[in-house]
């Protein structure tokens, strides 16, 4: 037998090495959570839940993220179709066909699905999934950081309050901040500092009586009194400043506007009294002027922010989310013990809902310019960055449309799945043409309401009754891919319906690798504070670890709170 060449020895130490250097990454380690069998949904305690997530997340190697901060985006009713014609859009908008395109999040190395049902139903609301996000524990319709109950009743709820990821951050002395571009008493941004049991309690005026007789508090004032836990969040911005001030005080933007509040009480004037170094601002110009602030509160208009497509007539000026982002983590990164921050895209949500694609693609590529941000302004080294929503849409993409046709368009095809024809606009059985684009339900439906004629319905459109369609419009000579153009509706509602479907995950950065598969959206908040050690030793510190170190006990938020000298 003839001995190898050195040639030939060398050649394969090399291809050795390149192996080598090549082989994938170790996957993170494994820990084991014993759940107990429970029946379902009789047997779902709070405990149960809390430590189901804490399962799901460990088995997935969670537990080996180094993060030292965390930026959480959610897009409120971003749908896996709302991403996908967004995704489209984007690319058209630069001249190209669209479908080869991706969104910024798009290109993150980790991705999983999201089961996002409440404890009481299948398709669920903003509240309830967010409060899964931020406490780690699924709870009903409407809920606000408290675990599932009866939505009317305050004093069941007190006993009911859940740690949210952005209280258990500020306790571990870390920065924290909430950015959406709704108002920041709605549902997605209360989630993070408040606990109600009904969503809708946004100002004192909002509350009952007996809620407040019980002891329950309005969720603006909860945004002031979450600092318990150690500062409160030093970045507040989003809309909704009727909701911080009285009916007494004239609106800075609009002449023929007062805040809401019948208290007395303007929080604003309370929150600068709290951070006397900090910023109030209300206009984009404002923002740009307060860079140096060590704490930043922003209400760009009395109730939400404006759609991205809107943004550009704001008399005042309005920041872009991707603006409000980079503000925001510029203001949080100059804390070396870390950060955790919220950004909510949450116009999406209200666009599907009024039955208007072009204003929930926006508000999508707005969101994705803002994940852009976000990366360029943090490393993949030491920050976790997740990318997901609280629920889905009913909207649809349809037809066989060609390769590049319009994503807002009608559909134009080569003679449907067949292909045998040439491009031309598709038809319905009843030879009208459609677009690529509806809803399932919403106030798209074509039939005559109490608001509108007959026919394509224009935004906005907020019926409150309807007369049954006679057949479809003939949209020939309709353009649907005008802004204010709402898609066609099968069923007639006032507002279109959140989806029960599944969502996106998308991850990058310390303990991304841990997001995969199908995950209950109550473990997003498990994934966070595994993969973030300063959390995790947090809640180690308080006894809720089990022997591997593990976060398996839920909280206790009176534990949490700073102590009186």
């Amino acid at each position: 037998m003839r001995h190898a060449t050195p040639l030939l020895a060398a050649l394969s130490t090399l291809l050795l090495g390149a192996c080598a250097s090549t082989a994938a990454p170790r996957a993170p380690q494994a820990f084991a959570v014993e759940v107990p069998a429970v029946s379902h949904p009789q047997g779902e305690t709070p405990q149960w839940w809390y430590r189901n997530g804490a399962a799901q997340a460990a088995a997935n190697g969670a537990m080996s993220g180094k993060a030292k901060n965390v930026i959480l985006f959610l897009g409120d009713g971003m749908s896996l179709t709302t991403v996908a014609a967004a995704r489209i859009l984007e690319g058209q908008r630069h001249g190209n066909p669209g479908e080869e395109n991706l969104l910024s999040w798009e290109r993150f190395p980790a991705t999983a699905f999201s089961k996002t049902y409440n404890t009481d139903s299948q398709t669920p609301d903003s509240a309830g999934t967010m409060t899964a996000i931020t406490t780690g524990v699924k709870t009903h319709m409407g809920a606000i950081g408290v675990s599932a109950g009866d939505r009317s009743d305050c004093a069941d709820s007190l006993n009911k309050h859940a740690l949210t990821w952005l209280q258990l951050a500020d306790s571990a002395g870390m920065a924290t901040g909430v950015v959406s571009t709704a108002r920041l008493t709605h549902a997605t941004p209360a989630a993070t500092y408040a606990h109600s049991p009904d969503r809708n309690w946004e100002n004192d005026t909002d509350l009952p009586e007996n809620a407040r007789a019980a002891g329950c508090q309005d969720i603006a004032q909860q945004l002031l009194s979450t600092s318990r836990y150690g500062r409160g969040p030093l970045v507040a911005l989003g809309g909704g400043r009727g909701q911080f001030t009285t009916v007494n005080e004239q609106d800075p933007e609009y002449a023929d506007k007062v805040g809401l509040r019948l208290d007395g009480r303007n929080l604003v004037a309370e929150w600068q009294a709290a951070h006397p170094q900090g910023a109030y601002v209300w206009n984009a110009e404002q923002l740009k002027a307060a860079a140096g602030a060590p704490a930043l509160l922003g209400l760009f208009e009395p109730d939400h922010m404006q759609y991205e497509l809107d943004r550009p007539k704001d008399p005042a000026g309005e920041p872009s989310l991707a603006e409000l982002t980079r503000a925001a983590i510029a203001t949080l990164s100059r804390h070396q013990e870390g950060y955790v921050l919220m950004v909510e895209g949450a116009r999406i949500d209200h666009a599907n809902h009024s039955g208007n694609a072009a204003r929930a693609l926006g508000d999508t590529i707005a969101m994705s310019d803002a994940v852009r941000a976000a990366v360029e302004a943090s490393s993949a080294e030491d920050t976790l960055i997740i990318v997901t929503a609280d629920h889905s849409h009913t909207l649809n993409f349809v037809g066989y449309p060609a390769r590049g046709n319009a994503i807002l368009g009608k559909v134009k095809d080569k003679g449907g799945e067949d292909g045998a024809g040439g491009l031309d606009l598709a038809r319905d059985a009843t030879g009208l043409p459609y677009t690529t684009l509806s809803y399932a339900n919403g106030p798209g439906y074509t039939g005559a309401s109490n608001r509108q004629p007959a026919g394509p319905k224009t935004f906005p459109h907020t019926p409150s009754s309807y007369e049954p369609a006679q057949g479809r419009p003939d949209l020939t000579h309709v353009d649907t891919e005008h802004l204010d153009y709402m898609q066609e509706a099968l069923v007639p509602a006032k507002a279109e319906s959140h989806g029960g479907e599944d969502v996106g995950i998308w991850a990058r950065g310390p303990g991304s690798v841990a997001v995969r598969g199908t995950m209950e959206q109550n473990a997003i908040y498990h994934l966070i504070v595994q993969a973030t050690p300063r959390l995790r030793e947090r809640l180690c510190a308080q006894g809720t670890c089990n022997a591997q170190g593990v976060p398996v006990d839920l909280p206790q938020p009176a534990s949490f709170e700073r102590k009186a000298p």
